[in-house]
């Protein structure tokens, strides 16, 4: 049986055994029905002619965990950034942890989709935000939609500033050789809020696990959102990520993507402008070896006029590994004076490593400024070498190159302690100590 017959013939007994109201009943049939209808992307489709799946549907994957696992802190700690309070929300093998986690209903909701599904009084929000910004013609959003049980659910009321970050960590504990998990998350910030997240997936042992996560993000009037996304897991692991974002008027929301390890990482970002003033950034940043492929597929579509998006992607490729960027960039006939950029920069520091670059941009306004762009190359030559001739060592001059290359891409980062631990991730990732002003 391959997956997708797995998957039709697991979703009427998993729908039976969940207790949730007739309206997410209804979103998920309709869901799975069109996975169903369409099944897994090929590469004869055109997002997905880089990035083929083919390798990663062939394990025989649980749908579900077949055991519930506890882990304990001192197992998982040092993926926290404890230099800091956060508030957390830790799920193990799909499941939410309560040890672990510290949530809150103090002036804002932080909590889990579990208790939003089934409790009378978080309905009235499920009903007016589940499920309605995520694009039909995602397959996997769909079959994330369809067995969507438990993630994140985060909702800000208007005039919040939330005192401390929020971290969602997804961990999986390797007791099922094989696993998918679906992870969904709905983040609410209401008018003049802000937050900030961040959100990883880590596997604790080498077992093959394919994770297909859903975020949904609303940000209202004059909302502030910065999230963050660190994707550093092991070589065992795939991620599909899908986020859709969906803004009002004067909003500024900010996505950061991180991806530094995984066998398969495929990131589906899409934002919505539906009024005026507002402001998109995308940030992206990676460095993959072996066979690994790391892919990035956005979607910024203006609708309003008087609108910005910002969108700047840096990669770093060795050994045999692929990169992919295909961003796309929609000005509707309305959305005058829009200021649009992207850009996408990658380097390959081996013969055998490739990137796939396709910015895009479809304009049916006259009166915007837009402009996008790429380029790829290797390390220069003689900056090695006037680096070494003052006395750094080959490896070092480098490595300090290549965080110099990424290093535009480091300062968007609002956290400083989360900018000091993704620069110790860098600097494992090109093996050397960076003794760097931070």
């Amino acid at each position: 049986m391959d997956l997708k017959e797995k998957l039709i013939s697991s979703f009427l007994a998993f729908e039976n055994s969940t207790a949730t109201d007739t309206n997410i009943h209804q979103i998920r049939s309709e869901s799975f029905q069109l996975f169903e209808q369409h099944g897994f992307p090929s590469k004869k489709e055109e997002d997905w002619k880089y990035t083929s799946i083919r390798e990663v549907l062939k394990p025989d994957y649980r749908i579900f965990s077949s055991t519930e696992s506890d882990i304990n802190l001192n197992e998982v700690k040092k993926y926290f950034i404890h230099e800091i309070d956060t508030y957390k929300l830790i799920f193990v093998n799909g499941i939410y942890n309560s040890l672990l986690s510290t949530t809150t209903h103090d002036g804002v909701d932080i909590c889990v989709m579990s208790s939003a599904f089934t409790k009378p009084k978080y309905k009235m929000v499920v009903d007016f935000y589940f499920n309605k910004i995520i694009n039909k013609n995602q397959h996997f959003a769909n079959l994330n939609t369809s067995f969507a049980t438990e993630g994140a659910f985060i909702n800000i009321p208007k005039n919040v500033v939330v005192s401390k970050p929020i971290e969602i960590i997804y961990f999986n504990t390797g007791t099922d050789a094989e696993l998918m998990l679906q992870p969904r998350n709905l983040v609410v910030v209401g008018e003049n809020s802000h937050v900030q997240i961040m959100e990883r997936h880590q596997s604790l042992k080498e077992n093959t696990v394919l994770t297909n996560a859903v975020t949904e993000i609303f940000a209202h009037k004059r909302a502030i959102v910065d999230f963050y996304k660190i994707q550093n897991d092991l070589d065992t692991a795939s991620l599909i990520d899908n986020t859709f974002v969906s803004q009002q008027k004067e909003s500024i929301v900010s996505v950061n993507t991180f991806s530094f390890g995984g066998k398969f990482i495929r990131n589906n970002l899409e934002f919505y402008q539906e009024d005026e003033r507002i402001t998109s950034n995308l940030n992206g940043f990676s460095i993959i070896g072996k066979e690994q492929l790391a892919a990035n597929y956005t979607l910024v579509h203006h609708k309003q006029p008087n609108c910005e998006s910002h969108e700047l992607y840096k990669g770093i490729y060795a050994d045999q590994s692929t990169g992919v960027f295909n961003g796309k960039i929609i000005v509707d006939r309305d959305a005058q004076k829009t200021n649009a950029f992207q850009q996408n920069n990658s380097m390959l520091i081996d013969d055998n490593a490739s990137i796939n670059s396709k910015p895009q941009l479809e304009i049916f306004a006259d009166d915007v400024r837009c402009s996008h762009g790429c380029t790829i190359g290797q390390l220069d030559d003689k900056a090695i070498f006037y680096l070494r001739s003052r006395g750094i060592p080959e490896k070092e001059a480098k490595a300090l190159m290549l965080y110099a290359f990424g290093n535009d891409v480091l300062e968007k980062i609002k956290i400083p302690e989360l900018k000091t631990r993704i620069t110790k991730i860098i600097a494992m990732k090109l093996k050397v100590d960076l003794s760097l002003e931070l």
